[in-house]
Protein backbone atom coordinates (compact mmCIF):
# COMPACT_ATOMS: atom_id res chain seq x y z
CA UNK A 1 0.00 0.00 0.00
CA UNK A 2 1.38 3.42 -0.91
CA UNK A 3 1.96 6.12 1.65
CA UNK A 4 -0.83 8.34 0.34
CA UNK A 5 -3.43 5.59 0.40
CA UNK A 6 -2.34 4.60 3.88
CA UNK A 7 -2.77 8.17 5.14
CA UNK A 8 -6.24 8.41 3.54
CA UNK A 9 -7.31 5.16 5.13
CA UNK A 10 -6.18 6.29 8.60
CA UNK A 11 -7.99 9.64 8.25
CA UNK A 12 -11.17 7.90 7.16
CA UNK A 13 -10.97 5.46 10.06
CA UNK A 14 -10.48 8.32 12.51
CA UNK A 15 -13.53 10.17 11.17
CA UNK A 16 -15.71 7.08 11.40
CA UNK A 17 -14.55 6.40 14.97
CA UNK A 18 -15.29 10.00 15.96
CA UNK A 19 -18.79 9.79 14.57
CA UNK A 20 -19.45 6.53 16.40
CA UNK A 21 -18.19 8.08 19.66
CA UNK A 22 -20.45 11.11 19.26
CA UNK A 23 -23.44 8.86 18.54
CA UNK A 24 -22.73 6.84 21.67
CA UNK A 25 -22.52 10.00 23.80
CA UNK A 26 -25.83 11.30 22.48
CA UNK A 27 -27.50 7.95 23.19
CA UNK A 28 -26.14 8.03 26.74
CA UNK A 29 -27.37 11.56 27.32
CA UNK A 30 -30.82 10.59 26.06
CA UNK A 31 -30.92 7.62 28.39
CA UNK A 32 -29.82 9.77 31.29
CA UNK A 33 -32.51 12.38 30.55
CA UNK A 34 -35.18 9.69 30.26
CA UNK A 35 -34.16 8.13 33.53
CA UNK A 36 -34.17 11.47 35.27
CA UNK A 37 -37.61 12.19 33.89
CA UNK A 38 -38.90 8.84 35.09
CA UNK A 39 -37.37 9.26 38.53
CA UNK A 40 -38.70 12.79 39.21
CA UNK A 41 -42.25 13.21 40.77
CA UNK A 42 -44.90 14.37 38.32
CA UNK A 43 -47.31 17.28 38.87
CA UNK A 44 -50.35 14.97 38.93
CA UNK A 45 -49.31 12.96 42.03
CA UNK A 46 -48.52 16.24 43.83
CA UNK A 47 -52.02 17.46 43.14
CA UNK A 48 -53.46 14.14 44.28
CA UNK A 49 -51.50 14.37 47.53
CA UNK A 50 -52.91 17.81 48.21
CA UNK A 51 -56.51 16.90 47.46
CA UNK A 52 -57.20 14.88 50.67
CA UNK A 53 -56.25 17.83 52.86
CA UNK A 54 -58.45 20.12 50.79
CA UNK A 55 -61.34 17.68 51.11
CA UNK A 56 -60.82 17.34 54.83
CA UNK A 57 -60.83 21.11 55.24
CA UNK A 58 -64.13 21.36 53.39
CA UNK A 59 -65.72 18.66 55.51
CA UNK A 60 -64.53 20.34 58.69
CA UNK A 61 -66.05 23.68 57.71
CA UNK A 62 -69.37 21.96 56.93
CA UNK A 63 -69.65 20.33 60.35
CA UNK A 64 -68.42 23.21 62.50
CA UNK A 65 -70.61 25.99 63.88
CA UNK A 66 -73.99 24.58 62.89
CA UNK A 67 -77.07 26.04 64.60
CA UNK A 68 -77.99 29.62 65.51
CA UNK A 69 -77.60 31.77 68.56
CA UNK A 70 -81.26 32.74 68.58
CA UNK A 71 -82.50 29.43 69.94
CA UNK A 72 -79.93 29.31 72.72
CA UNK A 73 -79.94 32.95 73.68
CA UNK A 74 -83.61 33.85 73.72
CA UNK A 75 -85.81 33.93 76.79
CA UNK A 76 -85.08 34.33 80.52
CA UNK A 77 -82.52 32.15 82.27
CA UNK A 78 -84.27 30.04 84.94
CA UNK A 79 -80.96 29.11 86.59
CA UNK A 80 -81.13 25.40 85.73
CA UNK A 81 -79.65 25.60 82.26
CA UNK A 82 -83.01 26.16 80.59
CA UNK A 83 -84.53 29.30 79.17
CA UNK A 84 -88.18 30.17 79.30
CA UNK A 85 -90.00 32.52 76.91
CA UNK A 86 -90.52 36.00 78.22
CA UNK A 87 -94.19 37.06 78.00
CA UNK A 88 -95.55 40.56 77.50
CA UNK A 89 -96.91 42.47 80.49
CA UNK A 90 -100.67 42.75 80.75
CA UNK A 91 -102.34 46.03 80.06
CA UNK A 92 -105.86 46.68 81.29
CA UNK A 93 -107.17 46.44 77.72
CA UNK A 94 -105.69 42.89 77.44
CA UNK A 95 -108.00 41.69 80.23
CA UNK A 96 -111.66 40.76 80.59
CA UNK A 97 -112.65 42.21 83.98
CA UNK A 98 -115.51 41.22 86.28
CA UNK A 99 -116.42 41.47 89.95
CA UNK A 100 -118.82 40.08 92.52
CA UNK A 101 -119.71 40.75 96.16
CA UNK A 102 -118.65 38.30 98.86
CA UNK A 103 -119.84 38.12 102.48
CA UNK A 104 -116.74 36.65 104.15
CA UNK A 105 -114.64 38.88 106.47
CA UNK A 106 -117.49 41.36 106.86
CA UNK A 107 -118.08 41.70 103.13
CA UNK A 108 -115.71 42.52 100.26
CA UNK A 109 -115.53 42.77 96.48
CA UNK A 110 -113.79 40.02 94.51
CA UNK A 111 -112.18 41.35 91.33
CA UNK A 112 -111.49 38.78 88.60
CA UNK A 113 -109.13 39.17 85.64
CA UNK A 114 -108.83 36.89 82.58
CA UNK A 115 -106.89 37.40 79.37
CA UNK A 116 -108.99 38.19 76.33
CA UNK A 117 -109.17 35.44 73.67
CA UNK A 118 -105.88 34.94 71.86
CA UNK A 119 -103.84 36.92 74.40
CA UNK A 120 -101.16 35.65 76.77
CA UNK A 121 -99.74 38.22 79.17
CA UNK A 122 -98.18 38.53 82.61
CA UNK A 123 -99.66 40.32 85.60
CA UNK A 124 -96.74 41.90 87.44
CA UNK A 125 -95.92 41.02 91.05
CA UNK A 126 -97.42 44.30 92.21
CA UNK A 127 -100.53 45.47 93.97
CA UNK A 128 -103.58 45.91 91.73
CA UNK A 129 -104.60 49.54 91.33
CA UNK A 130 -108.11 50.09 92.72
CA UNK A 131 -109.49 53.64 92.96
CA UNK A 132 -112.77 55.03 94.24
CA UNK A 133 -114.80 58.08 93.32
CA UNK A 134 -113.96 61.28 91.51
CA UNK A 135 -111.18 62.08 93.98
CA UNK A 136 -109.29 58.91 93.00
CA UNK A 137 -108.92 57.46 96.50
CA UNK A 138 -106.75 54.35 96.13
CA UNK A 139 -106.90 51.12 98.10
CA UNK A 140 -103.87 50.34 100.23
CA UNK A 141 -102.22 46.92 100.60
CA UNK A 142 -104.09 44.23 102.51
CA UNK A 143 -100.98 42.00 102.67
CA UNK A 144 -97.53 42.66 104.08
CA UNK A 145 -95.57 41.24 101.14
CA UNK A 146 -95.86 41.53 97.39
CA UNK A 147 -97.26 38.51 95.56
CA UNK A 148 -95.95 36.65 92.52
CA UNK A 149 -96.50 37.47 88.87
CA UNK A 150 -99.26 35.49 87.16
CA UNK A 151 -99.43 34.52 83.50
CA UNK A 152 -102.92 34.95 82.09
CA UNK A 153 -103.94 32.78 79.16
CA UNK A 154 -107.03 30.81 78.25
CA UNK A 155 -109.13 29.97 81.31
CA UNK A 156 -106.55 31.13 83.89
CA UNK A 157 -108.10 33.70 86.24
CA UNK A 158 -106.44 36.05 88.70
CA UNK A 159 -108.31 37.20 91.81
CA UNK A 160 -107.91 40.21 94.07
CA UNK A 161 -110.10 41.06 97.08
CA UNK A 162 -111.13 44.64 97.89
CA UNK A 163 -112.40 45.77 101.28
CA UNK A 164 -113.84 49.27 100.68
CA UNK A 165 -114.22 50.17 104.37
CA UNK A 166 -111.80 49.13 107.12
CA UNK A 167 -112.87 51.61 109.81
CA UNK A 168 -115.54 51.19 112.50
CA UNK A 169 -116.79 54.76 112.18
CA UNK A 170 -119.95 55.89 110.48
CA UNK A 171 -118.04 58.04 108.01
CA UNK A 172 -117.16 57.34 104.41
CA UNK A 173 -118.60 58.04 101.00
CA UNK A 174 -121.14 55.97 99.14
CA UNK A 175 -120.27 54.81 95.63
CA UNK A 176 -121.55 52.23 93.17
CA UNK A 177 -118.40 51.53 91.09
CA UNK A 178 -114.67 51.06 91.38
CA UNK A 179 -111.88 51.83 88.92
CA UNK A 180 -109.28 49.10 88.37
CA UNK A 181 -106.07 48.88 86.34
CA UNK A 182 -102.88 46.87 86.24
CA UNK A 183 -100.53 49.77 87.02
CA UNK A 184 -100.79 53.42 87.98
CA UNK A 185 -99.61 54.58 84.55
CA UNK A 186 -101.96 52.25 82.65
CA UNK A 187 -103.72 54.35 79.98
CA UNK A 188 -106.86 52.17 79.93
CA UNK A 189 -108.35 51.83 83.43
CA UNK A 190 -111.69 50.05 83.69
CA UNK A 191 -114.78 51.01 85.70
CA UNK A 192 -116.66 48.12 87.37
CA UNK A 193 -120.13 48.54 88.85
CA UNK A 194 -120.30 46.94 92.29
CA UNK A 195 -123.59 48.16 93.76
CA UNK A 196 -123.76 50.67 96.58
CA UNK A 197 -120.73 50.57 98.88
CA UNK A 198 -119.32 52.80 101.59
CA UNK A 199 -115.67 53.66 101.09
CA UNK A 200 -113.25 54.62 103.85
CA UNK A 201 -109.60 53.53 104.10
CA UNK A 202 -110.02 50.78 101.49
CA UNK A 203 -107.53 47.92 101.05
CA UNK A 204 -106.84 45.37 98.30
CA UNK A 205 -104.98 42.06 98.21
CA UNK A 206 -102.31 40.93 95.77
CA UNK A 207 -103.28 38.90 92.72
CA UNK A 208 -103.95 35.22 93.46
CA UNK A 209 -104.86 32.20 91.35
CA UNK A 210 -107.23 30.82 94.04
CA UNK A 211 -110.19 33.01 95.06
CA UNK A 212 -110.12 31.97 98.71
CA UNK A 213 -106.56 33.38 98.95
CA UNK A 214 -107.86 36.81 97.99
CA UNK A 215 -109.90 37.51 101.15
CA UNK A 216 -108.87 41.00 102.41
CA UNK A 217 -108.63 40.55 106.18
CA UNK A 218 -107.80 43.68 108.14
Amino acid sequence: MSGNRRKAFLVSAALVGGMLLMTACEDGDTATDTGAAQGSPSAAPAADAASPSSSGSGEGSDTTGKGTEDGAGSGADTGNGKREPVGQSCGSNDISWSSRSETQAGGYILVMAKAKPGITCVLPAALPVVAFGSDGTEAGPAEQSVGQQITLSGATTAYAGVNPKTTNSDGGKELDSIIVSVTNDDPDPVSLRVGTITVEDPIVTNWHTVPTDAVPFN
